[in-house]
């Protein structure tokens, strides 16, 4: 059996990212979790696979759960599901502390860097994102 491991990724808030409301518009929340989807396969794949391949987003749900703030440290939690041919799905859980602040499941397609078509990922690169855990554990 095996199973991703969590990737954790540090969410740095800017002045910029703050609405009229005084916290962090929706939006930004997107662009985190390309951040650390993206930040979850440069660190864990080989780099080969990492300059062969790009990543674009085909499909995200979210769902807020608090807002977050200019002063607040801010966490996203990214779990590869399952890998699928050309696509990935992922779910990113962006925390502040222990409240969690928005919950994402998104879906993604692999790109080739040259040609810039769906491309599915060898089973050799895919094997660094779910470890191989022994089934007595």
């Amino acid at each position: 059996m095996s199973t991703a491991l969590p990737h954790t990724y540090a969410i740095g808030i800017e002045p910029a990212d703050i609405d009229f409301m005084g916290h962090v518009n929706n939006a930004n929340y997107l662009k985190w979790v390309q951040a650390a989807v993206i930040d979850h396969w440069q660190r864990l794949a080989p780099a080969e696979a990492v300059a062969g391949h790009l990543w674009v987003a085909l499909k995200h749900e979210i769902t807020y759960r608090k807002p977050a703030f200019l002063d607040d440290d801010v966490i996203a939690t990214v779990l590869l599901e399952k890998v699928q041919g050309a696509r990935a799905f992922y779910e990113t859980i962006i925390k502040r502390g222990e409240d969690v602040l928005a919950e994402v499941k998104s879906s993604w397609c692999c790109l080739d860097a040259e040609t810039l078509r769906p491309s599915r990922l060898a089973n050799s690169v895919v094997e660094h994102f779910f470890p191989k855990t022994d089934p007595k554990d």
